[in-house]
């Protein structure tokens, strides 16, 4: 039954209610007097309805380099030369959003944030504690201030970025890896 209800809450929120607001839009203007403005209007939401559902279904093949570089600088990695998007993809459900892509860096830029992340004041080599900040019963999720970890493991080396965003609300969780062997960064976005 449940999964029922789950189609019907789709349909009505993704198709039956922009045909509803589509006709309301239509048909009040019409009845007061105005159908050139009703046709206009009409036509309008409709292609603005169009363009979102085709930014929704194509939203991961639209992500651009510049993109990736502004998260990668949110989370204090800079990337100075060019590299190739190796892969991008996000997911999205209700209160949860998980979004990763890989990167193909030059060697400099590998090397660069490497280096950042050993010399950060915290750094954890390996062996130390390293907290995982999405399933320690020592954070709160919900209030406390934003927290910062790098650290090596075995084949990597890692920065971790954790922020309550309140209660009620998902918290901020964002990991970038820069593999030791290859050229490849991986960011992941996940709030849940």
């Amino acid at each position: 039954m449940e999964t029922i209800e789950l189609l019907l809450l789709f349909f009505l929120a993704f198709i039956a209610a922009p045909i509803a607001i589509g006709f309301v839009m239509y048909y009040l203007p019409k009845k007061l007097g105005y159908p050139k403005f009703a046709k206009w209007l009409a036509i309008g939401y409709v292609i603005i309805v169009c363009l979102i559902g085709v930014w929704i279904l194509f939203e991961d093949q639209l992500f651009t380099k510049s993109e990736a570089k502004k998260l990668l600088k949110e989370q204090n990695v800079i990337i100075n030369n060019d590299f190739i998007l190796m892969k991008n993809e996000s997911m999205s459900a209700i209160g949860d959003y998980y979004h990763t892509f890989i990167l193909e860096i030059s060697q400099a830029d590998k090397e660069q944030i490497i280096q950042r992340i050993k010399s950060a004041k915290y750094f954890k080599k390996i062996g130390e504690t390293i907290v995982d900040f999405q399933t320690a019963s020592t954070i709160n999720r919900y209030e406390g201030v934003a927290q910062i970890q790098e650290y090596e493991t075995e084949s990597a080396f890692v920065t971790e970025f954790f922020k309550p965003n309140g209660k009620g609300y998902s918290p901020t969780f964002r990991r970038v890896t820069i593999e030791k062997i290859g050229k490849t960064l991986q960011f992941e976005d996940i709030d849940d």
